[in-house]
C-alpha cells in the first residue's frame, strides 16, 4: 500500500494517517481541530498522545538521520 487514503481502512485508522501526514507535512497548522477528529473516532487523550509521539519521533529521528548524511540501510529503498 502506498497511500493510505486510498486504502480500505476503518476510521480510526484512516484518522490517524490524515493527522500523522499533517503534523508531518504541515506541523505549523495544526489545530484543536485536528484533535477533535481523533476523539470522534474514539480515540482518548492518552491514545492521542501516543499518535503524537510516535509520528513526532520518527519526524525527529529521520531529520537528524538527514542531518547526518546517514546512509539508508541496504534493504530500504529511497522515496523519489
Amino acid at each position: 500500500m502506498n497511500d493510505y487514503a486510498k486504502a480500505d481502512l476503518d476510521p480510526v485508522l484512516q484518522a490517524l494517517g490524515v493527522y500523522a501526514t499533517k503534523l508531518t507535512r504541515t506541523p505549523g497548522e495544526m489545530v484543536e481541530a485536528d484533535v477533535l477528529a481523533l476523539r470522534q473516532v474514539g480515540l482518548d487523550d492518552e491514545q492521542i498522545l501516543a499518535a503524537n509521539l510516535v509520528a513526532s519521533y520518527f519526524n525527529f529521528i529521520n531529520r537528524v538521520a538527514d542531518g547526518l548524511g546517514v546512509d539508508l540501510e541496504d534493504w530500504m529503498k529511497p522515496t523519489p
